[in-house]
């Protein structure tokens, strides 16, 4: 049950929400093509909606992109500071990585795929990607403080475009 919301969030405008989308739809792909990292990525915007504090690929089965940068945000930034800034991530997150986002205290997150689409993407029962039917929407139902979430971008294109790019490294076509 949800008690409380984040104080002084600022909106996002439709050009900070792509350009926020668009900066790490670059990371997913950096990671995959440069770094051969699995098509996961999220970043952290600035109160402002526009600077990014950090960002963070998935390194493995169990240090996923917004669990990673939840962490570190949690480490570096002020529990005050963080409600007011947003994640984006790639993906919507599983239920580890929304509880990590709850916990770190982040006010928003952006969300570009939905998990559905992922599942449709790697199939059921890839070992590399055993996704947890569990959407993001109710791990934070049932938390005491409220985390603003829009996701996934299906109207904006965007989730056609992580599937497009991530299919590039589940070796399917999209």
């Amino acid at each position: 049950m949800s008690t409380s919301t984040p104080t002084s969030i600022q909106p996002l405008t439709p050009e900070q929400l792509a350009s926020g989308a668009s900066k790490c739809l670059a990371l997913q792909k950096s990671g995959r093509e440069t770094h051969s990292k699995r098509p996961f990525a999220a970043l952290l915007l600035a109160p402002d909606n526009e600077t990014v504090l950090m960002g963070s690929l998935s390194l493995s089965h169990v240090r996923h992109a917004e669990c990673e940068l939840a962490r570190n945000a949690a480490d570096n930034y002020a529990w005050d500071y963080l409600a007011k800034c947003t994640m984006v991530s790639t993906w919507e997150p599983c239920a580890m990585c929304a509880g990590t986002i709850y916990w770190a205290h982040i006010g928003r997150l952006v969300y570009l795929a939905s998990e559905k689409a992922l599942q449709k993407l790697t199939g059921s029962g890839n070992v590399e990607n055993l996704t947890l039917d569990m959407p993001c929407r109710g791990v934070f139902a049932a938390g005491q403080t409220s985390v603003q979430i829009l996701g996934p971008l299906t109207d904006e294109g965007w989730e056609q475009k992580v599937v497009d790019d991530a299919a590039l490294y589940w070796g399917e076509s999209a």
